[in-house]
């Protein structure tokens, strides 16, 4: 137990350093759309901004592809140090980028540049942190063990939104637009180094250095799953939609809403954010633990039901105005979203063989992401933009939801079965 406790830090650890990177730019969307476009308007400032949000996600696919194949041939761990030392890097030079006052259109290309290269090596992670922890983890608490991938992803989020909301009451709203939202992009080459050394640390899982002594390793892992796991990749990739969605809502559209729609001032935002984001990454642990006890679909398909019952009169919650009724919003729709995320990985982990288990759920969490969950602060700003109702975004949540119900009502129970070998 002393062994799984440490590589559920260093996997934890690396996990929280790379979604701390990666979700910094869309809590900053807002600040960043105002240095890297020519637009007068602040709302095409923002979509913008957004936009360019979801072109790191069009990258997710390819990392996935890549670093999928890779993981199934040559390791888990390797490419887990791998895309944290790439994603690091990016988001390191994306806060010492000139803007474009400085480099004109040339600024833009930069920062979508910087943007595609963290997108690419994201495709390598969830899937390869959820893989490396399934093939540690006992089967009776492989929920427990895999749900912590999510939980470190919402600590990173709490941390990245925390850390926003500081710098913006210690320097101010107009010193954090002009110069301070630089500093947390800065602190990911320390925070890089930190989790590459964790992850250089790690023995590889179990399961996979068995497939490797016993030759049962596949030269060509995606070609296979393409052609021998359909229906797996198709059960995690409706899996996956409603995580997406929710996560990207959550994370990243719900800070500019609350200020461009719900006039609350940055610094209130962030605080709501940080404090939502803060109960789903205690929750998700616990549900985790309960997806042991009773079975995963139980409490995917709550979640679904939750986040299609609740979506909108959460947003209506919301539109009070003050910050209680708009944390309490946050929590709803963030308990519904822990229960789905407390259960579903080890789910998807449960539907692959080790010889691809990295490369399916790689394609799958990417496919979904990069076509629904990238787009997510994008479309529901144009929602609103388009027919001027400000609930109009939890259509697109609760949408998302609905597939992924019908989905999980179809798939078989596997909590506490071996993993496929």
């Amino acid at each position: 137990m002393r062994h799984l406790r440490k590589v559920l830090l260093a996997t934890g650890t690396g996990h929280f350093v790379e979604w701390f990177d990666f979700g910094l730019y869309g809590t900053l969307a807002g600040i960043i759309g105002l240095h890297f476009f020519h637009a007068e308007n602040p709302t095409m400032a923002l979509l913008s901004s957004f936009a360019v949000f979801g072109a790191g996600f069009i990258m997710r696919p390819f990392g996935g592809l890549y670093f999928g194949s890779l993981g199934d041939r040559i390791g888990r761990q390797k490419v887990l140090a791998t895309v944290i030392l790439l994603t690091s890097g990016a988001t390191f030079v994306m806060g010492l980028l000139p803007g474009y006052s400085q480099l004109g259109v040339t600024a833009t290309l930069l920062l979508v540049l910087t943007r595609l290269v963290q997108g690419f090596a994201a495709g390598g992670e969830s899937a390869g942190a959820t893989a490396f922890l399934a093939e540690y983890a006992p089967a009776h608490r492989r929920g427990y063990f895999t749900c912590w991938v999510d939980s470190f992803g919402f600590m990173a989020f709490v941390a990245g939104s925390g850390l926003v909301f500081l710098l913006t009451a210690w320097l101010g709203e107009r010193a954090m637009a002009d110069w301070g939202w630089r500093i947390p992009f800065l602190l990911a080459a320390p925070l890089g180094l930190v989790g590459l050394y964790l992850r250089t640390r790690l023995q590889d899982t179990p399961e996979f250095l068995d497939a490797l002594r016993s030759g049962s390793t596949d030269a060509s892992p995606i070609k296979s799953v393409v052609t021998q796991a359909r229906a797996p990749l198709l059960f995690c990739t409706g899996f996956v939609l409603v995580k997406a969605v929710g996560h990207w809502s959550l994370q990243t559209f719900i800070p500019h809403y609350l200020v461009s729609e719900m006039a609350h001032s940055r610094l209130s935002a962030y605080a709501i954010t940080t404090m939502g984001l803060f109960a789903i990454a205690v929750l998700v642990p616990l549900m985790g633990c309960l997806s042991d006890r009773v079975g995963r679909k139980p409490l995917m398909l709550a979640g679904c039901a939750g986040l299609i019952l609740f979506s909108w009169p959460a947003m209506v919650l919301m539109a009070r105005g003050d910050m209680a009724s708009a944390v309490l919003a946050m929590v709803i729709l963030g308990v519904c979203i822990a229960a789905f995320d407390g259960a579903s990985n080890a789910a998807m982990a449960e539907l692959f063989p080790t010889r691809v288990r990295f490369g399916g759920m790689a394609i799958a969490w990417n496919l979904a992401v990069a076509f629904f969950g990238g787009i997510t602060p994008w479309f529901s700003a144009y929602l609103i933009a388009t027919t001027g109702n400000p609930f109009s975004p939890a259509w697109y949540v609760m949408g998302a939801a609905l597939i992924t119900f019908l989905t999980v009502l179809r798939a078989r129970e596997t909590a506490g079965k071996p993993l496929p070998r």
